[in-house]
Parts: C-alpha cells; structure tokens; sequence
C-alpha cells in the first residue's frame, strides 16, 4: 500500500523548476480546493500570452482568417435532433 512517506521520498527527487506543476496537481486533486485549480488552470493560459508576438502583421492577419474559417466549417453545422 502506498503510504505518505513513499510519497515524499519520490518528491525529493522532482526538480526545483517543476515544483509548482506538483503544486497545482495536488490541488486539482482536492475537491476542495477547485478555486486553486482554477487559478493553476488560469496561470497555464496565461503563460501563453505572447506567444504569437515574433509573428508580423500579415502572417498574423492570415492564421485569424484560417482560425475563422476551421471554427465555422467545425462549428456552424446544423444538428438534427
């Protein structure tokens, strides 16, 4: 049976630079504690921000259109019930 202690033996050996991902899994595994999955889930798209920024204006204008384009050919479908 796994006990707390094999648990924090294993934790040792996580790198430094990935303790706040450990952090946040533990958390998202509380149901009490969703508010803090929550904001993890919210730091995690936020890390995303400028991630589009070494693009100039026209190859940026052209991934919108092609973005728009998959979303209505994926989305705008007429569901018969």
């Amino acid at each position: 049976m796994l006990t707390f202690n094999t648990i924090l033996k294993e934790m040792k050996d996580i790198p430094v630079d990935r303790l706040e991902e450990v952090y946040q899994l533990i958390h998202s595994l509380n149901p009490n504690k969703k508010l803090y999955a929550l904001d993890g889930l919210r730091k995690q798209i936020l890390s995303f921000s400028g991630a589009f920024s070494d693009m100039n204006s026209k190859d940026y204008a052209d991934f919108l259109k092609h973005t728009k384009q998959a979303r209505a050919k994926l989305f705008d479908r007429k569901i018969v019930l």
